[in-house]
């Protein structure tokens, strides 16, 4: 990269301006203004300068798609659904099944049902993913089409909604990956630099494949699914590897596993009772979990546990405890992450830190979910997303946004954790779990609150102080440009000498 320097920005918290230095893609000075150089350079004209942003979890071949799929997130009830489906089956193309995504059947009074599903879409297959992606309910055609099974009420969930969410996508490579591009540099103009993608499959192919292609608006940190794990052993990976041949974009990511389900779905494995009976799912005991937690240490894949119930994370967590006993000999630091760890028993969020496990949270889902909290955990509420406690507790927070589940913008995920509230109107949600923005801005940059003469130059310029700035203006922050490695992936116009 040819050297460039950012004259007249400053940091967050500060009044200072200073003109930033870079070269070959490398912060190479942070200098008083007007510092002598024959380097091209760009006024900023007091713009704020942060660290590029990260989303640590998302699912971006499913985020991509879903901008192409219809929404039934404004459904409060199943008959308002199936109304939202009745108008897009009008205008649905045939035989292309009808796709739509983000219903929230946890809040609803009246239940989904084949017989309402086939009755609304006149024999057109039809799938609708429920927001959290564990849940899917579809009409007899759809069911036919793909040859699954599907009881009274029409829903799939867990291992059959993730495979049939899976089989709905399977589009030509093509067009797949022109949605990842335009959803890459939807991202990068929220200043966002990389993410961490759990898509479910062997997922560095795909981006290898990308890249290959053109794609260059972020880094990807591509998890690795259990059920590939003998082919990760095989291909000696670990993470944080780069993958040659892909521009520096490209690394291995975590070793992700579920053992239990979502709270929409009532999966989620707790320690009381849902209303509508049962405790959830746990899909891998704790004995197995802690093998494979020790297996993935010794191969150096980083562990990240898919925990959303209570229950779930204890279990989680004595896996985590047990492994830790027991592979001493070859640590790994952090010794692993709790994806989500939404709802934690209160003698739990101490073991985050002691254990030196990570949260992996996803704050905006606080407020997507919190009517369905209130109904399904009322009793443990106050230990749903209880980013302050965990932080009291020494835990280490990362946020990511589960794209589709919630809108790859860390801006939004910040501002939920920061507020607790949106500028909608409604009360502050559990106002007592909010964190500082300086705090929720530590995990959405790996740390990197501050930029530092040595870092790379991954950079979101901003028109605004985010530690200052109001609720309303820091919830939508306008992003100026984002640079990646000193190159501009938005906001080319500003930052070109």
């Amino acid at each position: 990269m040819p050297d460039l320097v950012l004259r007249s920005v400053i940091q967050p918290g500060e009044t200072t301006l200073s003109d930033l230095h870079i070269s070959d893609g490398i912060i190479t000075q942070i200098a008083p203004p007007n510092t002598k150089t024959d380097a091209p350079s760009i006024d900023l004209e007091g713009r704020t300068v942060i660290p590029g942003l990260w989303d640590e979890h998302v699912h971006m071949t499913q985020w991509a798609l879903a901008g192409a799929r219809f929404d039934l997130s404004v459904a409060s009830s199943a008959r308002e659904a199936l109304e939202i489906v009745r108008a897009q089956i009008s205008t649905a193309a045939r035989p292309t099944p009808l796709i739509g995504v983000r219903f929230r059947d946890a809040i609803w009074a009246d239940l989904p049902t084949l017989r309402g599903l086939d009755e609304v879409t006149q024999g057109h297959p039809t799938a609708l993913i429920s927001h959290d992606l564990h849940c899917v309910w579809l009409n007899s055609a759809a069911a036919a089409r793909f040859d699954v099974h599907v009881d009274e009420s029409g829903l799939l969930r867990e291992r059959a909604a993730f495979d049939l969410t899976i089989a709905l996508g399977q589009l030509p490579d093509a067009e797949v990956d022109v949605l990842a591009a335009q959803a890459g540099s939807r991202a990068a103009s929220r200043g966002v630099v990389g993410v961490v993608d759990f898509e479910m499959t062997w997922n560095l192919d795909p981006w290898q494949r990308r890249i290959a292609n053109g794609f260059d608006a972020l880094r990807i940190d591509a998890g690795v699914y259990l059920a590939d794990l003998d082919r990760a052993l095989a291909e000696r990976i670990r993470t944080g590897d780069r993958i040659a041949d892909t521009r520096g974009l490209l690394r291995v990511g975590p070793l992700k596993m579920l053992i239990d389900g979502s709270l929409n779905t009532r999966t989620a494995f707790c320690v009381d009772e849902y209303p509508l009976g049962g405790h959830g799912v746990l899909v891998v005991s704790e004995d197995e979990l802690a093998e494979i937690l020790l297996k993935a240490r010794e191969v150096g894949l980083l562990p990240a546990v898919h925990a959303i119930g209570d229950a779930a994370n204890t279990v989680a967590l004595n896996a985590f405890e047990r492994a830790g006993r027991i592979g001493r000999d070859t640590p790994i630091s952090p010794a692993g992450r709790i994806e989500h760890a939404q709802f934690v028993q209160g003698q739990d969020f101490a073991r985050f830190a002691r254990l030196g496990v990570t949260a992996s949270v996803q704050p905006e889902q606080a407020l997507d979910d919190r009517d369905a909290i209130e109904l399904n955990w009322a009793a443990g509420a106050d230990r749903v997303f209880a980013l302050r406690s965990l932080l009291d507790a020494g835990a280490t927070l990362v946020f990511g946004s589960d794209a589709p589940v919630a809108p790859l913008d860390p801006f939004t995920a910040m501002s939920a954790a920061s507020s607790r509230a949106r500028s909608d109107g409604r009360e502050p949600w559990r106002p007592d779990q909010v964190i500082t923005r300086s705090q929720a801005l530590a995990a959405s940059t790996r740390g990197r609150t501050r930029l530092r003469v040595g870092d790379v130059a991954d950079l979101a310029i901003l028109d605004g102080d985010p530690l200052q700035v109001s609720d309303a203006v820091f919830e939508r922050m306008p992003v100026a440009a984002t640079l990646l490695a000193g190159r501009a992936t938005h906001g080319a116009a500003l930052v070109a000498p």
